[in-house]
């Protein structure tokens, strides 16, 4: 599952779960103003920083995620080895 930490890790700004935040691969994370002043790369990795998935707080807490996952049918054959 997708860590979403609670700071961008160049200015210290909190990132709540519903704020617009950007990761890498390793999900650092940073604010948009940080994104913008490292020209998109990430200063631990290298790698691209692109838009962090957004999770809103109210529908976390009404339906917390499973550790099952269901996958259609046409998933699942994409995915079989």
């Amino acid at each position: 599952m997708l860590e979403l930490r609670p700071n961008c890790e160049c200015c210290d700004t909190d990132l709540a779960p519903a704020d617009q935040a950007y990761i890498c691969s390793f999900e650092c994370s940073f604010c948009l103003e940080c994104k913008n002043m490292l020209a998109g790369i990430c200063p631990n990795c290298g790698g691209e920083l692109v838009r962090r998935p957004i999770r809103p707080a109210a529908k976390l807490a009404a339906n917390p995620p499973s550790t099952l996952r269901v996958f259609k049918p046409e998933c699942r054959a994409k995915t079989a080895p």
